[in-house]
């Protein structure tokens, strides 16, 4: 793989990256990144994983982080943040220890009701989890994956009277370790899901050769349902990048658009990342670097408003005009 991929030069980010770190936690905080974002109320809400407990020097030494939690940002403009003073979300040693941690959040409307899409991680494997919030401070856990399966992101509103989603399940045996793909499941009612159906495999990325998974929930156009992905490539000659001793991925995100009425049919993949790792807080700075993952994305107007998170660490912020993105979808052609 190219070490010198670019991001599509319709996208601009922030100038005030990162948008939210764990300088702006008032609890303790030490990776502060892979955020969900919804409008709600006047403003917004932003729900984000934090990692806390070390340093990069503790870290190095051996001494690894104490926990996750998911924590709670509002804003009125969607760029400046305030953390409540508490986390909302943390399941550590739930279910009788089996559970070590929630993280990874997505949020997504449907219907006026707030759904949190989430990664689990427990003592007989990784799982992914939906629940259903009214107020961003309580929730109710509808479905968990058996492993191993995670990255799910909800589609906002039914399709064909069924609830969707994407999916990155990791069939080590199958594909052979870290050849994952994205998949599509339905359910009548968010508990029970089934229909799976292959959406797209790391094969149809130019630029990844390691996995591909949904990234922010979709979004809907008049053309189709956009959809932003992690994709990775890994080059094992890759050294020391970030707190570990070798760090050989690189996060990139891509997109693909997908049918409005049958959303496992893709109507075009951009074989160009729609961000690659550029900046010093996207590749020199932080626990992991380059990487680019994104987990939420709003429609503001005609243009898109990405929040992805930045080398494990940070979370950051990007704008591109909708009408762009899926010109560079369909520009790709279908898989």
């Amino acid at each position: 793989m190219s070490e010198n991929l670019k991001s599509l030069p319709c996208v601009k980010r922030y100038p005030g990256n990162p948008v939210l770190t764990a300088a702006d936690v008032p609890y303790p905080a030490s990776l502060v990144f892979n955020a969900g974002i919804i409008p709600w109320k006047d403003g917004y809400a932003m729900i984000f994983r934090n990692d806390y407990g070390t340093d990069q020097a503790a870290f190095e030494a051996g001494r690894g982080f104490r926990g996750t939690n998911i924590g709670l940002a509002l804003s009125r403009d969607g760029i400046h943040f305030e953390v409540e003073p508490e986390p909302v979300y943390d399941l550590s040693g739930a279910d009788g220890g089996e559970i070590g941690r929630a993280y990874d959040p997505r949020l997504t409307v449907i219907d006026g009701t707030v759904y949190m899409s989430f990664a689990v991680d427990t003592r007989h494997g990784l799982r992914g989890a939906i629940a259903r919030t009214e107020d961003l401070h309580h929730f109710e856990i509808l479905s968990m994956t058996v492993p191993d399966n995670r990255n799910i992101v909800l589609f906002p509103e039914k399709i064909g009277g069924k609830y969707v989603r994407l999916e990155r399940p990791m069939p080590v045996y199958s594909r052979g370790r870290d050849r994952f793909d994205m998949w599509l499941s339905d359910s009548p009612d968010l508990v029970y899901w089934g229909n799976s159906k292959l959406v797209a495999g790391v094969e149809d990325f130019p630029y990844a050769n390691d996995k591909i998974g949904p990234g922010a929930p979709p979004v809907k156009t008049d053309r189709g349902w956009l959809v932003i992905t992690h994709s990775v490539d890994r080059d094992n000659t890759r050294g020391k990048n970030g707190w570990e001793p070798k760090w050989p991925k690189r996060y990139s995100a891509g997109m693909l658009l997908l049918d409005l009425e049958d959303p496992s049919k893709v109507l075009g993949i951009c074989r160009e990342p729609l961000m690659a790792p550029e900046t010093d807080y996207e590749v020199k700075n932080g626990f992991r670097t380059n990487t680019i993952f994104a987990t939420g994305a709003i429609l503001v107007g005609d243009t898109l408003r990405i929040y992805y998170g930045a080398s494990d660490t940070v979370i950051a912020l990007a704008e591109a005009k909708i009408g762009d993105l899926v010109d560079a979808c369909l520009a790709g052609g279908p898989r």
